[in-house]
């Protein structure tokens, strides 16, 4: 069966193709837009679709719209009540609804030859859970905890998968919503919410939780599976800040008791699913499991033995989700995720065409993971752009930005770089059989999505990659499954001893991460990165205006 995913609603907008069970392809339209998160998540931007994500998918696997036998568009407008009824204070919500009623159409003329009958509608929820559930490895027995801003009337779901079966255990209803709660705290700190929910994770490790036993009066879990989030008084716990504001410690206390808060509330959200299910395996989906914190937490002292995230947790991952919803309904045998690099790539033969059109100098050395190894251990800023880019917002080895972890300063010098706060970390990646000496958490950690401790004897060897509380985000890389990049890091321990290498995403702030070639030499052409490495070729900052053109 082949199945196109599409997630439009909200933000993130997204599509994913899924063939007889296998997942294909999953990218993002932020990537081709070049929007961060795609559009804004208000009402009047629900009619938009990732047109060009879908047709990309397409291509990718040589079918037109009218070779698919579904397409699985991520919300069910049937199941919304009217805003008011939800306890939300949205006038317009209404127009949303009706444009999510109106998707068959405005899909078939988004994708000319796609016959509108094929759309089926599934619940946003469902989609999330999907997206874990079935796209974890080796859980084909496994409890889903989806939490997130909202859906059709929920914020919250508690499931369980067995084999091709996906049963509802639980769900919380609006207005009650952690994700919301976490987005208006976003928004009274000064940062852009739907968007900015990171920082205000990354500032709560500056600050302590001082304001807990007030916001424990506001957010809690009811003890049945759901939990009260609500009508928090950000104004009564600190002043608001402006975005061109600097933060205060008042700021940080903030952030960090809502942080304490929401991971309490998710604690007490697991122990109560473990007690339903019993299962070994739990997996997360939804916006607010892309908090590593809360999840190293819950991997920590929850009940689960293995806690498994979906790399693309956020909404773009519910076109994935819906897509592997259907196939299993439809009896498929599902395959789990490969890895999160299911975007767009292009053939070395095309990558020194696109750098012969810009006409800049470039070289072919004989191993690109030994040239760039070479230049961060001279303290480089490298620009690594490999293979096909990654679904989802972490930069996992495809779209990134690399530097040597030994030397403090390049973590303000990489925010420089990116223009960004100075008080967000930047992660470290590690070979896989080398991360136990070094960190302690969860492991192996391919996807960037749990905190981990650093050993004391390694905080001052890479203090580049340890946050102000001891801790860091990392990814961990596998031989078999990242041969090139794993070479890269052999070769950078080879000259520096450290077998861990600063990765941060390849963008600048406010800007989707870097996905096609033009993406890359703009970036590079105009950020101060020393080295692009993208494919086999190795284009220099030192070079890149001189007369001529490489070979």
């Amino acid at each position: 069966m082949r199945v196109l995913g599409i997630n439009a609603l909200f933000h993130d907008p997204s599509a994913a193709l899924v063939i007889d069970g296998t997942t294909v392809a999953a990218a993002e339209e932020e990537r081709f837009s070049r929007r961060k998160h795609g559009k804004r998540p208000v009402p009047f931007s629900a009619w938009e679709l990732p047109e060009r994500a879908a047709a990309w998918c397409l291509r990718y696997a040589g079918l037109r719209p009218q070779d698919l036998d579904v397409v699985a568009y991520a919300y069910d407008p049937e199941l919304a009540l009217p805003a008011p009824d939800m306890g939300l204070h949205d006038p317009w919500d209404h127009l949303r609804q009706t444009y999510a009623r109106e998707a068959p159409g405005f899909l078939a003329t988004a994708l000319p030859g796609l016959d509108p009958g094929i759309v089926r509608f599934v619940p946003h929820h469902m989609s999330h859970a999907a997206s874990g559930a079935f796209a974890a490895d080796g859980a084909e027995r496994s409890s889903v905890l989806v939490l997130d801003g909202r859906g059709e009337r929920g914020s919250h779901l508690a499931a369980t998968r067995r084999g091709n079966r996906l049963e509802p255990l639980r769900a919380q209803e609006l207005p009650h919503s952690l994700g919301l709660v976490y987005e208006e705290l976003t928004d009274h700190l000064g940062f852009l919410r739907s968007s900015d929910e990171f920082k205000v994770m990354a500032l709560a490790s500056h600050g302590r939780p001082r304001m807990l036993p007030e916001l424990r009066r506001h957010v809690f879990p009811t003890g049945d599976g759901g939990f009260h989030a609500s009508d928090v008084p950000w104004h009564e716990l600190c002043p608001p800040r402006r975005p061109d504001e600097p933060w205060t410690q008042e700021h940080a206390d903030t952030a960090a008791s809502a942080q304490a808060v929401l991971e309490e509330t998710l604690l007490d959200l697991t122990r109560w699913l473990h007690g339903r299910t019993h299962d070994q395996v739990l997996t997360l989906a939804g916006g607010v499991a892309l908090n590593c914190v809360a999840n190293a937490r819950i991997a920590r002292e929850g009940p689960f033995s293995r806690v498994w995230v979906q790399p693309a947790a956020g909404d773009a991952g519910t076109a994935l989700g819906a897509a592997l919803l259907v196939a299993a309904t439809e009896g498929d045998a599902v395959e789990p995720m490969a890895g999160a690099d299911l975007g767009r790539d292009w053939s070395d033969a095309e990558l020194g065409g696109w750098l012969k059109t810009a006409g800049v100098p470039f070289e072919r050395p004989a191993d690109i993971a030994a040239t760039v190894a070479e230049a961060l251990a001279d303290n480089a800023i490298v620009a690594w752009f490999q293979g096909r880019s990654e679904f989802g917002p972490r930069a996992l080895g495809h779209r990134s930005l690399l530097a040597h972890p030994g030397h403090a300063g390049n973590l303000e010098r990489l925010n420089d770089v990116k223009g960004r706060e100075q008080f967000r970390p930047v992660a470290p990646m590690v070979l896989e059989d080398r991360a136990a000496e070094i960190f302690d958490g969860p492991l192996p950690s391919p996807y960037m999505l749990f905190v981990h401790d650093v050993a004391p004897e390694w905080r001052e060897r890479i203090p580049a990659v340890v946050h102000v509380d001891g801790t860091a985000r990392i990814q961990t890389v596998s031989s078999t499954r990242e041969p090139l990049v794993a070479r890269m890091l052999t070769e950078f321990e080879r000259r520096t001893g450290l077998p861990v290498v600063v990765n941060t995403s390849l963008n600048t702030a406010g800007r989707p991460m870097v996905d096609d070639p033009r993406d890359a030499l703009e970036c590079f052409g105009s950020s101060p990165v020393d080295l692009l490495a993208i494919g086999p070729y190795a284009v220099r900052r030192g070079g890149l205006f001189a007369a001529g053109e490489g070979a």
